[in-house]
């Protein structure tokens, strides 16, 4: 009788995440007592005061932070880990019981090793050659990750076969801290990934996004007739085809520049030019169109926009400031009256902190569209 051949293990451990086999090895690591890794372990935190707002409850995450983008990243983290650990890890360990204990078969304990892992592991830039669509699996350094860090850091990790080196990019004084940078990351990412901030204005790498499909939605808003919405949602479809924009995507707006300016110009263009003009260049399929508008879509020239484009831009600045459960002068008051400020716990300073640098840029971006 024939038999199923088993799977080999490195498939059976692969996963969406490319996280699976670091984390199985960390909890086969914890749960030995002679492990050559304990002295790393000790300098960890305590796994169960960790504060990603993962471990938040549910009503204070989305109270706090609504708005944000947070709360949305966190519900998909949970389900994917929930995912995982019920469909590849929690099998392999039961397949496997001389490897791991009962203790360490625990969701809960995974959620933690998978939060401690977010915040510290690094990942190797992946060469130009590389497959991007293969996950870049992580790697814990132990002394590398006890750096913290700031936008305006100053020392930067650089790669090497095999080897990970802080190299200083300025003089740094005796009895100065060493800040490392974790990337360019705006505060809900830091948050999300991290579990602190930069208080306002220190991260100058903040972003606020404007939901792809909010400017959908204050199209849409601008029509009269069906005829009208239903070109709207023409318009849209071409520009999902030409991959512009998505359900699930989001224009990235920073300080001084626009990280998604070809996908939002585009966007802005095509949702606001004539019907006879989209019908031309919907025949020829996008292409022959690689003209660049003038006052391309930076902060600065933001104001030298045709006035359709700074409209529509407006108004989905204002769909997405009403997204928030708070307005910006009320964050405001909450920051610039610092016995208030103190009083707050200290998730509900971070949160602040988030949502008002995300409103000011939005703010600005208001003022620019006047």
């Amino acid at each position: 009788m024939a038999t199923q051949a088993k799977r080999p293990r490195r498939v059976a451990l692969q996963s969406q995440s490319g996280w699976v086999p670091l984390l199985l090895a960390l909890l086969h690591e914890l749960q030995a007592p002679a492990s050559r890794w304990r002295p790393y372990f000790a300098l960890w935190p305590e796994l169960g005061r960790l504060e990603h707002p993962m471990f938040w409850p549910e009503e204070e995450r989305r109270c706090l932070l609504q708005g944000t983008g947070v709360p949305e990243a966190v519900e998909k983290d949970l389900a994917n880990i929930r995912s995982e650990y019920q469909s590849i890890v929690l099998p392999f360990m039961e397949a496997h019981p001389d490897l791991f204990s009962l203790r360490v078969r625990s969701l809960e304990l995974y959620h933690q090793l998978v939060a401690l892992v977010m915040a510290y592991s690094f990942q190797e830039p992946l060469e130009e050659e590389e497959d991007e669509k293969e996950p870049n699996s992580p790697v814990m350094v132990p002394a590398a990750d006890i750096l913290n860090h700031l936008a305006n850091h100053n020392a930067n990790l650089e790669y090497s076969a095999n080897c990970l080196r802080m190299v200083a990019t300025q003089p740094i004084p005796k009895g100065h801290e060493i800040f490392n940078t974790y990337g360019q990351m705006a505060n809900w990412q830091l948050i999300h990934m991290y579990g602190f901030v930069e208080p306002y204005p220190d991260n100058t790498d903040d972003t606020a996004d404007i939901q792809m499909v909010t400017v959908r939605e204050a199209a849409l808003q601008g029509t009269k007739t069906e005829a009208e919405r239903l070109l709207v949602y023409e318009r849209w479809d071409f520009l999902c085809k030409l991959e512009m924009v998505g359900e699930e995507g989001a224009f990235v707006i920073g300080r001084e520049e626009v990280l998604t300016e070809e996908e939002l110009t585009t966007t802005l263009k095509v949702l606001c030019m004539p019907a006879e003009e989209f019908r031309e260049l919907k025949d020829q399929d996008g292409e022959g169109d690689d003209k660049r508008e003038e006052g391309s879509l930076t902060i600065t020239n933001i104001p030298k926009l045709k006035a359709s484009w700074r409209q529509l831009l407006q108004n989905s600045v204002l769909l997405t400031l009403q997204t928030y459960a708070t307005d910006l002068k009320t964050d405001q008051g909450l920051l610039s009256n610092k016995e208030v400020y103190a009083k707050l716990s200290w998730r509900e300073q971070q949160a602040l902190q988030v949502r008002y640098g995300q409103k000011m840029i939005l703010h600005q971006l208001l003022e620019l569209t006047s």
